[in-house]
């Protein structure tokens, strides 16, 4: 549907305002899309991103730091996901034996099954699949374009 329907607003000041605007409803569309997912398995986007961050440091430890690095969500409180995340058994906390104040954070398995149980509904369910290949790389470089 064209972001004129969705908003009910016809008329744009220029493509440039419409473009933005579109930008910011389909954002929004697609964490609310991802949000209903991820409810179904029990957790948010943000506890999903540290999960996969996770994943992606595995067999290594994370730090929180690291993960404040590397989310998706900048404004999230990592501290505080990590801590949802292991009173779900998702993940496990332990002091660093070189450096007593650092936290090592490491997923669990059951962190690892939930998260492939969750990539075969992203990819049954991917919101990208009208896109052909070469749109989705323009799309992507699109987005690299804007943040540059």
């Amino acid at each position: 549907m064209k972001i004129e329907d969705e908003i009910k607003q016809p008329i744009f000041k220029d493509s440039f305002q419409k473009g933005l605007i579109n930008l910011v409803y389909t954002s929004g569309w697609v964490q609310q899309r991802n949000a209903s997912q991820f409810k179904e398995f029990g957790i948010t986007l943000p506890q999903f991103n540290v999960l996969r961050i996770l994943r992606g440091q595995h067999p290594k430890p994370a730090t929180v730091n690291l993960l404040i690095e590397r989310m998706l969500d900048k404004t999230s409180n990592a501290s505080r996901i990590v801590d949802k995340l292991e009173a779900k058994k998702l993940v496990t906390r332990t002091v660093c034996p070189s450096n007593r104040r650092a936290v090592d954070i490491r997923i669990t398995d059951a962190g690892l099954e939930l998260l492939l149980e969750i990539d075969k509904v992203i990819e049954r369910e991917s919101l990208l699949r009208k896109l052909t290949e070469a749109e989705v790389t323009l799309l992507s470089d699109l987005l690299d374009k804007i943040r540059d």
